[in-house]
């Protein structure tokens, strides 16, 4: 385990804490522009210049017990491996009954972590927010790939246990997939409130959120910038849809900090993070 900085505020001891942060800095199948590797260390340097204090749910990150375990030492080049370190990981947390914000990476990190929490959860729900579907069979021959993730985590699910939002890009036969079996809300944010309180209040929710869902005038620093996106509100608006539903866990991911060299795509990371542990 790799230590530096802790997440603004989350400092609680493991034994203590109910909520626990980990980072996984992966990047081995980025299809265009790497780099979101160094995006866990970003996010924790960005959260310094935050206020713990979020006005928009009115809840204090001091109030709530968050350790923060820095991020897990990968091998680099090793693609099974690093699902084997990040599928272990997450087992152990859930053993000890904690509730888990992963820091990515790419978002190919979600698919190990969804493994184990199907496990504790048969019933889960997954709610995904992305620019790309992310449910194609193969990419470039490649099954496991930030681009076929959540065709991975369908195929543990099942139908209509994934909902999505905020997707304007895929191959048309992802459009036709994701329309046919899952939940599937392009383009837009506007609807999340009302499709996501149609499940029940008891329903695990899992909520992975890949970043470059924002527009890039919001949000440049990504492998995969996809115009026509969100702004920032749009996304907090919808994030926030979820406060009082019964969030087991969450990822945050695909942010690549060196392609902003004004570091605002970190700091708008980190306030994604912080409200997203305010809720859980």
């Amino acid at each position: 385990m790799s230590r530096e900085l802790n997440f603004i505020a989350c400092e609680s001891s493991f034994t203590a804490s109910d909520i626990v942060i980990v980072g996984y800095p992966y990047d081995g199948t980025s299809s265009y522009r790497p780099g979101s590797r160094f995006a866990p260390s970003a996010i924790r340097e960005a959260s310094d210049g935050l206020e713990t204090y979020s006005p928009y749910l009115d809840l204090n990150l001091e109030d709530k017990k968050i350790c923060d375990e820095g991020d897990m030492i990968l091998p680099f080049g090793e693609k099974m491996e690093v699902m084997n370190i990040i599928s272990t990981r997450t087992e152990e947390l859930l053993n000890a009954k904690k509730k888990i914000l992963s820091l990515g990476g790419e978002h190919l990190i979600t698919y190990p972590i969804m493994r184990q929490y199907i496990k504790f959860y048969p019933d889960l729900i997954v709610v995904h927010f992305d620019a790309h579907a992310d449910l194609r069979e193969d990419y470039l021959g490649e099954k496991l790939s930030h681009a076929t993730v959540m065709r991975r985590v369908y195929e543990e699910l099942g139908d209509k246990k994934i909902y999505q939002f905020g997707i304007r890009s895929g191959t048309r036969e992802e459009f036709i997939f994701g329309k046919n079996r899952n939940h599937f809300h392009p383009f837009t944010l506007e609807n999340v409130k009302d499709v996501i309180w149609e499940i029940p209040d008891h329903t695990p929710i899992y909520v992975t959120i890949d970043l470059d869902v924002l527009d890039p005038s919001v949000f440049p620093g990504t492998g995969t910038p996809e115009p026509g996106g969100v702004s920032f509100l749009e996304l907090l608006k919808g994030i926030h849809s979820l406060r009082g539903k019964n969030i087991v866990g969450a990822d945050v991911v695909e942010l690549s900090p060196d392609y902003d060299p004004s570091r605002v795509s970190s700091i708008v990371a980190a306030k994604i993070v912080r409200n997203m542990l305010l809720l859980l």
